[in-house]
């Protein structure tokens, strides 16, 4: 027994020692082939990697270096998700996405984006490439643990491995297609003006930054159509940005702050970086696998994004041809659809065959999954018109532009070719000037607004053009003398085009213009210290509406009331206040509406403050259970509500309510894809910490009430804060969650993580002897003879 169990821990210890030769090297001297000249490479004690080359070339090669040792199962796992490749080495878990992913053919306007592009970005991806694929030729240790797992090792890297993440992002930041087809959906049980009271209009006052065709019953296939896709094609997107002008400042430049909002995963999306060769000096944000910054300075400007959520998406009903399958009916008479037939492997399983269909307006989604097919094998198809979904997109080309350009002009100049997806992008230089522009493709219909599905065969729906870059919004130098986005209205209601009426709720916005009145001259530390807020309007907003509809309580129930009756809205992970309102919310919104809706209730499903504080105030109708003969009031719904969540927090965390702590609730949930699934290594390989937060506040933290088991747990929110200082770009903040490497086994794999989360800061110096100050390592990479 006692020779089993020390031969069992001699056995796991070498293979832990194995597996740790997959750890990123951060010293040394590696020859690469390609380089032209040495390329210096100071890792600093954050494992930030500073590069020195004497060509562009060369210090995209070193990035693509530094990107694979680091992050390589990442940058593997989004090109085969993008190419809809996953399955070959996960199996039948994700056949539905991979097919998915073929049908929206995202690789395949990958390779064509790369044909187009101009031979200075085309050189730039291929250097990339051959950086990645130097780290593949000359490692001398195994690969890193997924690998190692799913026994398999990686194919050299492509140019267009790079540029299907941007394809990636551009439909997860625009899906305003679901909410087409959930609208579609709701017409069989609702009129139309319950469906618009799900989405009503704010009564927040915030100042903005900057169809007639018959349509046949499709309620069903729409309804299908919301439970056949994959949940990875749900948008999830929020963020917030705003820049100031030097007459706000304490130094009398200006100062921008920004922290993209997007779904947490372990490793972090983020990788810090500063890379410095002639012509090039960007430090910030990049994405692995893609070898631009996508965030940060560059010593002239600096910018940052937040998602417009404009609606740049259609769903169309395609009418098949009577007695012709193969066609489908066009104002000009019936047309093929185009077809391709592709192969997608399942490990350990047949190859598959597949058919790809496509329309006139685009890829035909219905195809995906058989129950959509056979839902719409009557006579009709749904196809995705995206704006997203172009092969002559050259976003790739604007970020490379961005990276370089050293004013307002070359900032919009570069902008030109920035079409997918619609951002809104903030900016400010060393001169003192800011400013904001909204660049990319927003369609400009023929008819209606595309809030529903359209019929394909009319035209009268279909796009005419896009909105011309000339007239998309933009501000410089606004005389406010600042620029503020939390994805809320952008425009006046005069703007003469239509973008979308989904702007996010106003909440985070309306916070954001109360704390920058706060200060009359701002600093980085007031920026740092609005960025980390977690007050909620939505709670100080709907709390006293609550109230005035709970009917008097006793008790323990009693002192919770009172204690909810005094809170100011902060949700602190130290508090119980945050988490007794949000499920009060959460039952609120079951029960307010989960009758009406039924088997569509879950689609819908969410804290949706807008809608609640509107059925309580303006149509109370919705208070009374439609599956009861009595008459239920909103008082009816709000008690029982209360007395609902004050229960299940009992059961679930016992009987002190002062011990129900948002925090262990609400605990940021980095889930690593492929360890996150296995019960042993979860414990290792996801990241949790326990935080504050919530939906609506400006350190915005986003659950997901449909979980049953963690409906509270933040999913969704800021893995990377920066704040620009243009009177000393060198004391720029940043701030990542998790860490640099994306190896579970080293030490910066999670070590941001508490300082993430607490509201810390670090630098990224511009000098070589301030990145030595405590750096890891200094690795040289120097040209193969």
């Amino acid at each position: 027994m006692l020779v089993g169990g020390a031969l069992t821990a001699l056995l796991s210890t070498a293979a832990l020692l194995w597996l740790r030769t997959s750890l990123p090297v951060y010293s040394g001297v590696q020859t690469l082939k390609g380089l032209h000249g040495d390329v210096d490479v100071v890792f600093d004690r954050h494992a930030i990697p500073h590069i020195r080359a004497t060509a562009p070339q060369d210090a995209y090669r070193a990035l693509g270096f530094v990107h694979a040792q680091d992050r390589l199962f990442q940058m593997d796992f989004m090109r085969r998700l993008g190419a809809g490749r996953l399955s070959e080495v996960v199996g039948r878990p994700t056949y539905r996405l991979d097919r998915a992913m073929r049908t929206l053919g995202l690789y395949r306007l990958a390779q064509e984006t790369y044909n187009r592009l101009p031979e200075d970005t085309q050189s730039a991806l291929d250097a990339y490439a051959e950086g990645v694929n130097a780290f593949l030729a000359t490692r001398s240790g195994t690969l890193p643990p997924e690998f190692v797992m799913l026994r398999y090792a990686p194919e050299e890297w492509k140019p267009a491995d790079s540029l299907v993440w941007g394809r990636l992002m551009a439909m997860r930041l625009t899906g305003n297609w679901r909410t087409e087809a959930l609208r579609a959906a709701l017409s069989k049980r609702l009129s139309r003006e319950q469906i618009s009271d799900l989405w009503p209009k704010s009564t927040i006052d915030v100042p903005p930054t900057l169809a007639t065709a018959r349509i046949p019953d499709f309620a069903n296939i729409m309804h299908n159509l919301l439970d056949g896709l994959p949940a990875w094609l749900r948008q999830i997107s929020a963020s917030n940005s705003w820049v100031v002008s030097g007459n706000r400042t304490a130094t009398g430049k200006p100062l921008m702050a920004n922290d993209p909002h997007l779904g947490f995963r372990a490793p972090g999306l983020w990788y810090l970086a500063r890379v410095e060769a002639p012509g090039l000096n960007v430090t910030g944000a990049t994405a692995p696998g893609v070898p631009f910054h996508i965030l940060g300075h560059n010593g002239h400007i600096a910018w940052s994004f937040t998602t417009t959520d404009s609606d740049t998406q259609d769903l169309y009903l395609e009418r098949r041809t009577r007695g012709n399958q193969d066609t489908y009916d066009t104002p000009a008479g019936p047309r093929k659809y185009a077809v391709r037939m592709e192969e997608i492997v399942v490990r350990d399983q047949p190859r598959e065959t597949v058919k790809i269909r496509a329309s006139r307006h685009g890829p035909i989604i219905s195809d995906v999954y058989p129950r959509l097919r056979q839902s719409t094998a009557e006579r009709y198809d749904v196809a995705l018109a995206a704006a997203g979904l172009r092969a002559d997109d050259l976003t790739p080309l604007a970020l490379m532009r961005l990276n370089r350009a050293k004013n307002w002009d070359e900032f919009t100049g570069a902008l030109q070719s920035f079409h997918a997806p619609q951002q809104n992008i903030s900016y400010a230089d060393v001169d003192g000037n800011i400013g904001m522009y909204a660049p990319g493709r927003v369609p400009v219909r023929n008819t209606g607004e595309g809030k529903v599905p359209s019929p394909g065969w009319t035209g009268t729906h279909g796009w005419r053009g896009f909105v011309p870059y000339d007239a998309l919004p933009r501000a410089f130098n606004p005389v406010s003398g600042a620029a503020i986005n939390a994805n809320h209205r952008l425009v006046p209601p005069s703007y003469p085009w239509f973008l979308t009426d989904g702007w996010s709720a106003p909440y985070r916005a309306k916070r954001l213009h109360e704390l920058m009145d706060v200060d009359e001259r701002h600093s980085a530390t007031s920026f740092a210290r609005i960025q980390n807020d977690v007050l909620s309007l939505a709670a100080t907003q709907l709390t006293p509406l609550f109230l005035r509809h709970l009917r008097p309580q006793t008790g323990i129930a009693g002192e919770i009331a009172d204690m909810i009756a005094v809170w100011d809205g902060t949700m602190s992970r130290e508090r119980s206040e945050p988490l007794i309102f949000s499920t009060w919310l959460a039952e609120i919104n079951k029960a307010m509406y989960a009758d009406e809706l039924g088997p569509l209730f879950e689609g819908y499903y969410g804290q949706r403050p807008l809608a609640i504080e509107h059925m309580l105030t303006r149509r109370q109708t919705w208070c009374d259970d439609v599956g009861t003969q009595a008459a239920e009031t909103c008082d009816d719904i709000v008690t029982r509500s209360f007395e609902t969540a004050i229960s299940a927090l009992s059961e679930k965390y016992g009987n002190d309510h002062e011990r129900w702590l948002w925090g262990k609730a609400h605990q940021a949930t980095f889930a690593h894809p492929i360890f996150g699934r296995i019960p042993v290594l979860r414990h290792l390989a996801d990241i949790r910490i326990d935080s504050g937060g919530g939906a609506y506040t400006v350190n915005r933290a986003q659950p997901r009430l449909t979980d049953p088991q963690n409906p509270f747990a933040s999913i969704h929110g800021p893995g990377y804060r920066a704040i620009y200082d243009l009177s000393d770009l060198n004391a720029s903040l940043f701030a990542t969650a998790t860490g640099q490497s994306g190896n579970m086994l080293s030490a910066y794999y999670d070590d941001n993580i508490e300082a993430w989360r607490d509201g810390q800061y670090i630098k990224i110096p511009k000098s070589r002897e301030d990145a030595l100050q405590g750096a890891i390592g200094v690795l040289t990479l120097t040209p193969a003879q």
